[in-house]
C-alpha cells in the first residue's frame, strides 16, 4: 500500500493516539530534550570553564568544555543503536520513556555537580561531567527518531511532513525556554551567584518538565505500522543488522542529508555566543587575565564582538523565534513541493549564507542580529523537514534504527566538531570569521551532493514497507 492509497477509516491505534496526543507527545519530549541540551551548550559556553578548568587558560578552558560538550555527539550513535533496536523490536512508546528518563536524570544530576576547586573533586568533577554528557547524548540519540515517527508514524495520508513539524518545534522552544531562564538570572543574579549556584537551576528545572512528559507518554498506545510489523511477525531479529545489510545506502544519504542543518545549527547557537560576547578591545582581555590571575599574551589576543552577554541572549532568543517559524512553514512546503525539491532550494541558500558570513559577524551588533535572524530561518526551514524525510528512507520495521542512525551520526560529522573548527578558524582568520562561513559553506555542498543522489520520499510506502 503506497501512503497516496492508505486506509481512510482511522485504527485503534490512531484514534487512541489522536491529533492532539500527538502533537503534544512528541513536542514536549523534544521540547525536554533540547531544552536540557540547550542549558548545557550555554553553560558550557557561560561558567562551566572556570569552574570545571580553573587551572587552565581561557581559550584552553573554553575549548576543554567544548571537548566535553562535544561526548554527547559521540554518545549520540551508541544511543541510536541502542534505543533503536528496542524501539524496532519492543515498540516505539516505551522506548520513547527511556529516552526520557535517561536524559532527565543526568541533566538534573550535572546540576547537582560541585565545582572543581571543591577539594577531592579536582579530577572527579570534570569525569562526573564527562560521564553525564554521555548519558545526555545517549539519550537524545534516541529521542530524536522515536519522537519522529511518533508523528509520522501517526500522520493522516499525504500530510507526515506537516504532521512531522511538530516534534521539531521542540527545538526552537526548548531553546527559548532555556535560554530566558538564563537572561532572567542575568538580569537577577550577579555574577558571583550566577556563578555558585545560577547556572544550575535550569538543570535541576529539568525534572519538572520530565515528569509532564512522562504522564502524557505513558498514555500513547504502538502506532499502525509498528503494530502492523509485529502482526505479520516481521520484526528484525537484529535490527541494526538489517539496517546496514540492506539499507546502508540509505544510512549515507541521511546523514549527509543532515550535516549542514547540524553544522549552521552549533555555528549559530554555540559559536556566535562565545564569537559574539568576547571582547573586542586587548586591554580589556588583558586586565581580564590580571584580575584572574592568568597570563596573557597579546600577540595571541582575538577580538570577538564585545557584545553583552545579556544582550546577545536576547539576540539568539529573538532569532530562534524565526526558528519555530519556518519550522513550521517548512512542513506545508515540503508537502507540496517534495522533501528532496524543496531541500535543494534551502541548501543552496545555505551555502550563499555560508559566503556571506563574514559580512554578518563582523561590522557589529546590528549586522550580527540580521545574521542571526537569517541563519535562524534558513535553520527552520531546513530542520522541518528531516522528521519526514530521514524516516521515509526505511522500512517500518528498521526505520527507529535507521533514521535514528543517520541523524546521529551526522551529528558527528555536523555537530561535534562545529564549534571547535569554528573557534579554530575565528584564530586563524585574526578575529575574522569568513573562514567560519567557508566551512558551512562546505558542509552545505555535501548536503546538496546528498540530496541530488537521493530520490524523492514524498509518495514512497510508508505503513506497509518492510524489509526483508
Amino acid at each position: 500500500m503506497s501512503t497516496t492509497s492508505a486506509v481512510t477509516e482511522p485504527s485503534a491505534a490512531q484514534s487512541a493516539n489522536t491529533k492532539g496526543r500527538v502533537i503534544f507527545s512528541s513536542l514536549i519530549g523534544t521540547t525536554i530534550e533540547f531544552f536540557d541540551f540547550y542549558a548545557y551548550a550555554t553553560a558550557s559556553v557561560l561558567v562551566f570553564p572556570k569552574l570545571f578548568f580553573p587551572n587552565a587558560t581561557d581559550i584552553n578552558a573554553i575549548l576543554s568544555s567544548f571537548a566535553i560538550f562535544g561526548v554527547a555527539f559521540v554518545a549520540r550513535p551508541v544511543g541510536s543503536i541502542v534505543f533503536g533496536h528496542f524501539g524496532d523490536k519492543l515498540g516505539r512508546k516505551g522506548t520513547l520513556v527511556a529516552s526520557l528518563v535517561t536524559m532527565g536524570l543526568a541533566t538534573f544530576l550535572i546540576g547537582l555537580l560541585p565545582p572543581a576547586t571543591t577539594p577531592g573533586w579536582v579530577v572527579l568533577a570534570p569525569l562526573l561531567l564527562v560521564v553525564f554528557r554521555f548519558l545526555q547524548g545517549l539519550a537524545l540519540g534516541g529521542e530524536w527518531s522515536g519522537a519522529a515517527l511518533l508523528a509520522t508514524e501517526n500522520a493522516p495520508a499525504n500530510k507526515r511532513a506537516v504532521w512531522g513539524t511538530f516534534p521539531q518545534l521542540g527545538a526552537p522552544i526548548g531553546f527559548i525556554i532555556a535560554n530566558v531562564m538564563y537572561v532572567v538570572m542575568n538580569s537577577f543574579l550577579t555574577a558571583k551567584q550566577f556563578e555558585d549556584f545560577g547556572w544550575r537551576i535550569p538543570f535541576l528545572f529539568s525534572i519538572i518538565m520530565v515528569a509532564i512528559g512522562l504522564y502524557v507518554r505513558l498514555k500513547l498506545v504502538e502506532s499502525t505500522s509498528f503494530k502492523k510489523v509485529l502482526e505479520e511477525e516481521k520484526v528484525a531479529k537484529v535490527p541494526l543488522a538489517a539496517t546496514f545489510r540492506h539499507h546502508w545506502r540509505a544510512v549515507i544519504a541521511g546523514t549527509f542529508i543532515m550535516l549542514a542543518t547540524y553544522v549552521l545549527f552549533y555555528l549559530t547557537t554555540s559559536f556566535t555566543l562565545t564569537y559574539g560576547t568576547a571582547t573586542d578591545k586587548v586591554e580589556v582581555a588583558r586586565a581580564a587575565a590580571q584580575k584572574a590571575g592568568k597570563p596573557f599574551d597579546a600577540s595571541a589576543f582575538v577580538p570577538g564582538l564585545g557584545i553583552d552577554r545579556g544582550l546577545f541572549l536576547w539576540m539568539l532568543i529573538i532569532g530562534v523565534v524565526f526558528f519555530g517559524i519556518f519550522t513550521v512553514v517548512s512542513g506545508p512546503l515540503a508537502e507540496k513541493y517534495g522533501r528532496r525539491r524543496f531541500l535543494l532550494w534551502v541548501t543552496g541558500l545555505i551555502f550563499a549564507f555560508g559566503l556571506a558570513w563574514g559580512l554578518m559577524f563582523g561590522p557589529g551588533t546590528g549586522a550580527a542580529m540580521v545574521g542571526l535572524i537569517v541563519g535562524f530561518t534558513l535553520m527552520g526551514a531546513t530542520f522541518g523537514p528531516m522528521a519526514a524525510i530521514l524516516p521515509e528512507l526505511f522500512p517500518a520495521n528498521v526505520r527507529y534504527t535507521g533514521s535514528a542512525i543517520a541523524y546521529n551520526l551526522s551529528s558527528v560529522l555536523g555537530a561535534a566538531p562545529a564549534s571547535f573548527v569554528a573557534i579554530a578558524l575565528w584564530q586563524f582568520g585574526k578575529g575574522s570569521t569568513v573562514w567560519v562561513g567557508v566551512y558551512l559553506a562546505l558542509a552545505a555542498v555535501l548536503t546538496f551532493v546528498a540530496l541530488l543522489l537521493t530520490k524523492e520520499t514524498r509518495d514512497a510506502e510508508f505503513e506497509d514497507n518492510v524489509s526483508a
